[in-house]
């Protein structure tokens, strides 16, 4: 209550308080024949009585004909509620404050929807009227827990471990590879700013100036079109350090958390768990697992291999042909025969891949198409590799690893859904499982022409130790030095001991990535000048804070988000700017493109 005329706050006041005399700002909740309201701020709900003597007549028609959601001053007296009329489920709930005096500061016309947690708005409405959405006690719960966990990122990160907070610009120039950048255009012609992706050059050129520990709380911005729970712009905590290695940033990220872990949310212990990109791909189908629970992939190419199951044998003649299945526990009884076909065609039209099922009838026996292929002891092998119960249902992949792989793992996900939609609690909603995720490749093929490669993250990214002379003789068998940090299934945070090497980095960008290197000529020329060996990491906020508070979407811990298209429904941006506008820019629109461009939306 410092610097402002308020006495208390409405979710402040308890039996300690009866007699004092109270001064309460706050908007009318709700209203009851003009007997009593509940007036509310950010920090909770007061019971106001009405006054009905004739001397307080002026204040009754005040409060009864206010309407709800009107902002009010309240002074009146702390007094405890008639016996049987206290409500334990408010913190208030043992008083109430009997008004003596009374002012509308500003009244409030009908409103497009209810401020009640539990009333149904549709998600353009909210943001159509995001100001009165913010009113809710979820998200004001969101955006105070979410600057309660910066600020303690902030102590630990400045105060405890000598990191220095560095602002770095929002106007610079395009970075080859990566995310699609947002352009602005300059007053030179033909010349324009890109508004960065992350601040990644600047983070590697502070290192090369000698800052040693950075961070920020970075914005960011990628032009990413119509991709759900994506915005176009999102926040950082960045970090970089110089003479570093993958064991310190791990370390340094386990203690960050840790530190500023909320206490309502249970402790997280560390170490974190490690696993390799390849692991988790060939036990969970991803490079981003959920290990809250099993239902792990399982390799039976070896068991099959010795059966007549003709579509198992042609998959298996390919290079890198496999057989693999996941076990899903009481399929028969939680999935209905749609739920399975849903998942397999799933699996046949995001994946091209087909799927067989296997059940395990009640008597222990097998119901499938493959049984007949199948001898009495090769069933019962395959029974114990799957480690299959009564009513279990096992999906079967045959064909090219990676496919089948990223096939299984989609499904794990979906049956889970599906199970728990179903009334099977297979992830707890209270764990929080980190992983670290390490010994990605350092290079992946691009998809529209697989015979050229592009970087699997950034270009900036060092390789792994071990496979430096791969690098020149066979650069697709590289490992890099990338980490991604994962929470129940969704990557919080990514990083990578960095290319120190102004050779190194240039033999990157020209003969493997076949990049034209002049457009970091600036970061080139810096790694001569002695840069130190770096590296860092950068943890997504929104999706983590989404996460802790169980949000359904990262738009429920933003203020003002933008709609999955990248609007604003509340100012209606972007919008049009008029030629006039435009000249100094040099830039003429294409007014035909632009209207079909209008009318598709």
């Amino acid at each position: 209550n410092s610097f402002v005329t308020r006495t208390n706050t409405c979710g402040e006041l308890r039996s300690a308080h009866v007699g004092q005399e109270v001064t309460l700002y706050g908007w009318i909740q709700y209203q009851r024949q003009g007997l009593f309201l509940v007036l509310r701020d950010f920090q909770g709900l007061t019971q106001i009585v009405i006054p009905q003597d004739e001397a307080h007549s002026h204040v009754k028609k005040l409060l009864s004909n206010a309407p709800v959601e009107s902002v009010v001053r309240v002074t009146g007296i702390v007094s405890p509620r008639p016996p049987g009329q206290e409500n334990p489920k408010m913190p208030t709930g043992d008083i109430e404050v009997k008004a003596e005096t009374a002012e509308v500061l500003n009244s409030c016309k009908k409103l497009p929807f209810e401020i009640k947690d539990f009333i149904k708005k549709s998600e353009a409405l909210r943001m159509q009227y995001r100001y009165l959405d913010l009113r809710s006690s979820q998200l004001q719960y969101n955006l105070r827990l979410r600057s309660q966990i910066v600020m303690r990122m902030r102590e630990y990160l400045c105060n405890l471990h000598g990191f220095v907070d560095v602002e770095t610009p929002t106007l610079f120039k395009r970075t080859p590879g990566g995310a699609k950048e947002f352009l602005v255009p300059s007053r030179e012609a033909g010349k324009f700013y890109s508004l960065p992706q992350s601040p990644q050059q600047f983070k590697q050129l502070l290192m090369v100036g000698g800052l040693d520990r950075y961070f920020q709380v970075a914005r960011c911005y990628r032009d990413e079109g119509s991709r759900p729970d994506r915005q176009p712009e999102f926040t950082q905590i960045d970090i970089e350090m110089s003479f570093v290695d993958q064991a310190g940033i791990q370390r340094l990220i386990e203690g960050l958390l840790q530190y500023s872990w909320p206490e309502e949310r249970g402790s997280i212990t560390t170490p974190f768990p490690s696993m390799t990109y390849e692991a988790a791909l060939a036990d969970y189908g991803t490079d981003k697992p959920d290990t809250r629970f099993g239902m792990k992939i399982v390799d039976i190419s070896d068991f099959l291999r010795r059966s007549d199951i003709q579509f198992v044998q042609n998959a298996l003649s390919y290079p890198h042909g496999t057989v693999k299945a996941i076990c899903i526990p009481q399929g028969v009884r939680y999935l209905k025969n749609k739920g399975l076909e849903s998942l397999k065609e799933s699996a046949k039209s995001q994946f091209n891949q087909e799927i067989m099922e296997i059940i395990c009838r009640p008597d222990g026996s097998l119901k499938s198409p493959l049984t007949k292929f199948l001898s009495e002891k090769q069933q019962s092998e395959l029974i114990k590799a799957l480690n299959m119960q009564v009513d279990d249902v096992v999906l079967l992949a045959a064909g090219e690893q990676k496919q089948v792989c990223s096939a299984l793992g989609s499904l794990r996900l979906g049956s889970a859904d599906l199970l728990e939609a179903a009334g099977l609690v297979l992830r707890d909603p209270t764990a929080f499982h980190f992983l670290w995720v390490v010994d990605f490749p350092l290079f992946l093929p691009k998809e529209e022409n697989p015979n050229e490669l592009e970087s699997a993250h950034h270009p900036f990214t060092a390789p792994h130790p071990s496979d430096t002379s791969l690098l020149y003789s066979d650069p697709t068998k590289v490992r890099s030095q990338h980490y991604d940090l994962v929470l129940n299934g969704n990557e919080v945070g990514g990083g990578s001991i960095r290319i120190h090497s102004a050779e190194q980095q240039r033999f990157v960008l020209e003969k493997v990535l076949k990049e034209d290197s002049e457009v970091l000529s600036h970061l080139l020329e810096a790694l001569e000048f002695g840069a130190p060996p770096h590296g860092g990491i950068a943890l997504g906020l929104d999706r983590l804070i989404s996460l802790i508070v169980d949000a359904p979407s990262i738009r429920d811990v933003i203020a003002f988000p933008k709609s999955f298209k990248g609007r604003d429904l509340m100012s209606s941006a972007p919008d049009y700017v008029t030629p006039e506008e435009l000249e100094p820019y040099h830039i003429q629109v294409s007014w035909p493109l632009a209207e079909k461009e209008a009318k598709k939306n």
